[in-house]
């Protein structure tokens, strides 16, 4: 590729010029008059070299001879840029390397086969997932499939907080519906649960055991209650999550770290470490030795365990597993419990920032600007199954994943609902149906494009010269650094943003192609040599689409109506 043949050509003339380990970034600039790629090296090098940064980059200017490379132009700027201009031919040949590669294209070996942990969801069994775990579920979807296309390992994993207080006022709260039932007066507790949902199971709970717990608050009946609901709500959180196309490959469950002995252990190795006293009837753990602001109790005065033990306990079982990489994704509630999740395991040995957290923000739904709940069934919030059955799937995943982690979410549900292009997910799947259907036009099957010829014929890339078509074809080079970068930074959105641009500039590509306004640009042109370079540049824009849109867990759709009805270019 030229950029990695300027790079070399750059790098062999600074160690000519004295410079022994030259770092040459190149990138490309924001204005497209300034060229096609752009570096500062001469202003980094000024200081070492004791000389004027632009007088150094003059002389590279003169010095470079890269014709071979592509470059049909070497311009020094401002104070000391380098901005060099790239043959249409040297631009184009990116388009031969994404039809070759296909599917694979925007894959990597960063990670070179390490092992690496993604948990995420990790609900209680206690309700309906809501907004908040739909988010969650998109963006460790996302996160650990963008690992596992840059050479990771991936395991995706799911943690069910199957036991402590919140169980207890699940099954107390179902105890109150099955009395109920049975015309018995009876209240939720403090802190249960009102949703009609536990109405629902407390109903199936009688039509499964009739009467036999009417009056009964014994520890046998709620303990009944609470493996019958836990049962039903995992039941009906793994449907939603299937249904919202994400998928584990472990189910965890917290239970089993008391059944086990796990956190009994653990509290034994802390014990040994040195980090445990005892203080008010209570067990506490020194985590201010770990840059805590405070310590932090372990087990309370009545022997229950905080919750923060057995998420240490959790963690040490991760590292033993051989997970020594694990990226937590969790909302910004948890935010408290990062430093001392890690202050355990640093006192058990572990190293410091073990595991990695993405904390994402909230999501608010709003229609004509006003925030809307619109679920009978979850009581006060909005469950997810409701949100992607009014919009759908692809929309539900794509708005959850285009912000930041840490931004909140405002769900807009007049765009969500837009099946146009101002809807950002039709946009984008508008664009690659689009490449399909100049094909269809065509009669070709886009899998007939092969590197460098499309139809039978030859392809001439470099002919492939107007503006609307080199800004595309710079795009679509861009992906694979774009996966790599997403996925270092766990950052689902930048693909969004890639996946948004590059279906801009297929659009208007395909627009300016117009037979009846720009004959001369429109791809199935009368001109067979360009016909058969834009056909190989349509292929490449259809595969990078649809790789991007893959990655998301979205689908590609080769028709879509206001696609096909759209003149072809």
């Amino acid at each position: 590729m030229a950029l990695e043949a300027i790079r070399s050509a750059l790098e062999s003339l600074l160690r000519e010029m004295g410079v022994a380990e030259p770092v040459v970034g190149l990138e490309r600039p924001r204005d497209p008059d300034h060229g096609d790629l752009a570096t500062n090296v001469a202003m980094t090098l000024a200081k070492s070299l004791k000389r004027p940064p632009r007088q150094i980059a003059e002389e590279i200017a003169n010095r470079l001879d890269l014709a071979a490379a592509g470059v049909s132009a070497v311009e020094v700027a401002g104070p000391g840029f380098l901005n060099f201009r790239l043959t249409s031919g040297a631009v184009a040949s990116v388009l031969d390397d994404i039809v070759r590669a296909g599917e694979s294209y925007g894959r990597g070996d960063a990670g070179g086969g390490e092992r690496v942990m993604v948990e995420f969801v990790s609900a209680n069994p206690t309700g309906p997932l809501h907004l908040g775990h739909g988010r969650q579920a998109a963006l460790g979807d996302v996160i650990a499939s963008l690992l596992d296309r840059t050479g990771w390992k991936v395991h995706r994993e799911y943690y069910y907080n199957d036991a402590g207080a919140q169980i207890e006022n699940l099954a107390r709260s179902v105890w109150a519906r099955y009395q109920e039932r049975f015309g018995r007066a009876a209240e939720v507790p403090e802190g249960g649960y009102h949703g009609a949902y536990v109405s629902d199971i407390a109903e199936a709970f009688a039509a499964e055991v009739g009467e036999r717990w009417v009056g009964d608050d014994s520890a046998e009946a709620l303990d009944a209650m609470r493996v019958f609901a836990v049962k039903v709500i995992r039941e009906e959180q793994d449907r939603d999550l299937a249904d919202f196309r994400v998928r584990f490959d472990e189910y965890y469950l917290e239970s089993s770290l008391y059944v086990d002995g796990g956190v009994e252990r653990t509290v034994q190795a802390l014990r040994d470490a040195g980090f445990v006293y005892e203080r008010d009837g209570a067990v506490w753990l020194r985590t201010t030795e770990f840059g805590d602001q405070k310590d932090r109790v372990m087990i309370r005065s009545n022997g229950a365990p905080t919750y923060f033990l057995p998420d240490v306990a959790y963690h040490v079982g991760k590292w033993n597993r051989g997970y020594h990489r694990v990226i937590n994704v969790q909302g910004s509630d948890h935010h408290g419990t990062v430093p001392r999740v890690r202050a355990g395991l640093q006192a058990l040995g572990l190293p410091e920032g073990y595991p990695e957290y993405v904390l994402h923000q909230m999501v608010r739904v709003e229609r004509d600007g006003r925030e809307v709940k619109f679920s009978k069934r979850a009581g006060s919030y909005t469950t997810l199954r409701e949100l992607y059955e009014l919009v759908g799937v692809d929309v539900a995943r794509y708005f959850l994943l285009m912000r930041k982690p840490d931004a909140h979410v405002v769900f807009d549900l007049d765009v969500a609902l837009d099946q146009s292009e101002k809807n950002p997910v039709y946009k984008v799947q508008y664009a690659h149906a689009r490449m399909c259907s100049i094909f269809a036009k065509a009669g070709m099957d886009p899998e007939d494009v092969s590197p460098g010829s499309a139809g039978g014929r030859d392809a001439d890339l470099s002919l492939l010269s107007h503006d609307h078509e080199r800004e595309l074809i710079k795009r679509l080079g861009e992906f694979p650094e774009t996966v790599e970068r997403a996925a270092a930074q766990a950052a689902p959105h930048l693909v969004c943003d890639y996946l948004e641009q590059t279906a801009g500039a297929a659009n208007s590509w395909y627009h300016a192609g117009n037979p009846a306004r720009n004959p001369e640009l429109a791809v199935l042109t009368d001109d067979p040599d360009l016909r058969t370079a834009r056909l190989v540049l349509t292929r490449a824009v259809q595969i990078v689409l649809n790789n991007g849109l893959t990655l998301l867990g979205i689908e590609a759709p080769r028709r879509m109506d206001r696609a096909e009805a759209d003149e072809p270019a």
